[in-house]
């Protein structure tokens, strides 16, 4: 089969976007989802969506990580493919609601940036040298002194499959305070290495500098990852963060045809 794909970036973040409406593609089989995504026998991409109807909302996203299996909610992901339905025609303005695994989503398109409204945080789990919660998909956000680029990949690992995370698996932010700003490195669980940037990582990298008092603004958050920048926007209030929003750029890189 000839399978007509579209290859978009989010700071970075890459993924293969297929327009699916007909529900051509077997979502069952990871070894071919895996195959598009390896990078060097496939498309390459740090995970695939698919653009299907959803009665209701303008459509529904269905993401899967880059090892094939079904993934979690994914920002940037969410903000590609709400430029993608733009692109294809599936909307005409500059909004878009749509579906995705943890719940409906809105986004909001300009020129340069998609700004994303994700789902509300009500707890932040505090340890001793981390912090844990669940922004759509879950995240360890660790501060680590400003020294340079760390080994993402190791320190990325020893939490990810540390006693507590090996079952269900997490996601490892790595967070540096610096003249630049807010520095943050991620290793994706599902990817199972580093990615330029995640938003959803990104948010929680804000939300808890928002906690912790180290934020230059009440209501929002810049983050600067390898791929780019991203703010995020948020109501802090007694039950957590609400109103919570996801912006920068996502952009189309290019188009072609792949044999299945």
């Amino acid at each position: 089969m000839k399978l007509n794909f579209h290859k978009y970036q989010g700071t970075g973040n890459d993924f293969i976007l297929i327009d699916d409406r007909e529900k051509l593609i077997d979502t069952t089989n990871k070894s071919v989802i895996a195959s598009l995504c390896d990078r060097r026998f496939g498309i390459g991409a740090d995970g695939l969506m698919l653009l299907r109807e959803k009665e209701g909302y303008d459509f529904e996203m269905i993401y899967f990580n880059a090892d094939g299996g079904l993934g979690s909610m994914c920002g940037n992901g969410g903000r590609c493919i709400a430029r993608f339905a733009a692109d294809l025609g599936v909307i005409q303005n500059d909004r878009v609601s749509f579906l995705a695994v943890d719940g409906p989503h809105e986004a909001i398109l300009s020129a340069t940036a998609v700004r994303l409204k994700m789902s509300d945080v009500e707890a932040i789990e505090t340890n001793s040298d981390f912090y844990f919660l669940n922004t759509g998909s879950p995240h360890v956000v660790k501060f680590i002194p400003n020294e340079g680029q760390p080994d993402v990949e190791k320190l990325g690992r020893e939490i990810r499959y540390n006693e507590r995370f090996v079952k269900e698996g997490t996601n490892v932010n790595l967070v540096q305070e610096s003249p630049q700003g807010i520095l943050v490195w991620t290793y994706e669980r599902g990817v199972e290495a580093e990615t330029f940037s995640c938003g959803t990582g990104v948010t929680a990298v804000a939300l808890v500098c928002a906690a912790l008092g180290k934020t230059t603004a009440d209501d929002s958050c810049a983050v600067v990852t390898r791929g780019g920048n991203l703010r995020v926007y948020y109501k802090k209030n007694k039950q957590g963060f609400s109103d919570i929003w996801l912006e920068g750029p996502a952009q189309n890189v290019f188009s072609g045809t792949i044999n299945v």
